[in-house]
């Protein structure tokens, strides 16, 4: 297994305890906290493939071996698409991809990708089975059509969703029913984690994966505030059942590759003043205002940190 500090903001060299013990498990750390700047929210696909070459070129040596790399904040989530691409490539099976986040990311964004859109790009790979999404229970949800949802995903079963808990919502269209919600009516009515049970979710989890592989990412905003601290509105997940969700998967199936987002750091722009200005804008509407801690943040985000890199390197090795 390889393992990646990818630095694209300062989130990860805040946890110096962490950082040392992903050095001492054998890590690789690649800075690019320049095209970070351009990649934070969202970027032209351009300079998404420009970090994949400087990746490609900086982990070449052990280019063959599955991947667990922790990237920084959830701003950076579109970076997925290309780790996902990545593992793909060595794989070259099909693959179902676990992703645990308290934002669907199914937003339809024509100007790139965005951290809220990825999932589209993720499912163009044609060995991509199907996206399960788990663990939401952000506003995303509250009328998503207008909020440029792509619920076609969902009429499709390209992707599964299963909020952790959430009100139905008011759609216009008609999408059925799927193994995540029915519709009645106006109504999606959510198949939530809460209502089935931690256990019985984990059991409904592994019917719903049909594939040897699978590819898990994860946005720490999906945890409650004890276990994380994020730049985004957060869920309310606990760690230990999210360990324990991994610890199951990985038990059944073969984890082709990992990702971690969702450390705090505040944000810098690149690009355009324009660029810089309209991402501005975008976090005032989008993401809290809330003051945090520095020594707070940081023993919180390193213990979570800790914790996941210690289960899946055991579950990746």
């Amino acid at each position: 297994m390889q393992l990646l500090l990818l630095h694209l903001d300062d989130a990860l060299e805040l946890q110096p305890d962490f950082v040392g013990a992903a050095l001492e498990a054998g890590a690789h750390e690649v800075s690019e906290k320049a095209i970070g700047s351009h990649l934070r929210l969202w970027a032209r696909r351009q300079v998404l493939d420009e970090l994949s070459r400087r990746l490609v070129r900086a982990t070449s040596r052990k280019a063959a071996q599955p991947r667990l790399c922790f990237l920084g904040s959830g701003d950076f989530h579109h970076v997925t698409v290309l780790l996902l691409e990545q593992a793909l490539e060595r794989a070259k099976k099909p693959v179902t991809v676990i992703h645990i986040d308290n934002h669907p990311d199914w937003v339809c964004f024509d100007a790139g990708i965005h951290c809220g859109s990825w999932v589209n790009k993720a499912l163009d790979n044609q060995l991509v089975r199907k996206v399960i999404t788990l663990g939401v229970c952000s506003s995303d949800l509250a009328s998503p059509e207008r909020k440029g949802a792509n619920l076609e995903l969902l009429r499709s079963q390209k992707l599964e969703l299963f909020p952790y808990s959430h009100p139905p919502s008011r759609v216009r269209g008609k999408y059925g029913s799927g193994p995540g919600f029915d519709q009645l009516g106006a109504d999606l009515h959510w198949h939530s984690i809460l209502q089935m049970g931690d256990k019985n979710f984990i059991d409904r989890l592994l019917d719903r994966i049909d594939t040897d592989d699978v590819y898990i990412t994860i946005d720490k905003d999906a945890l409650c505030r004890d276990d994380a601290v994020t730049n985004w509105d957060q869920g309310k997940l606990r760690l230990d059942y999210v360990l324990s969700l991994l610890s199951e998967i990985g038990f059944c199936h073969r984890i082709i590759g990992a990702d971690v987002t969702g450390d705090y750091s505040v944000p810098h722009y690149g690009g355009s003043l324009l660029t810089q200005a309209f991402k501005r804008a975008e976090i005032l509407i989008d993401q809290p205002r809330l003051k945090h801690d520095r020594q707070s943040v940081r023993e919180i985000n390193t213990a979570a940190n800790q914790a996941l890199l210690e289960s899946l390197m055991g579950l990746m090795s």
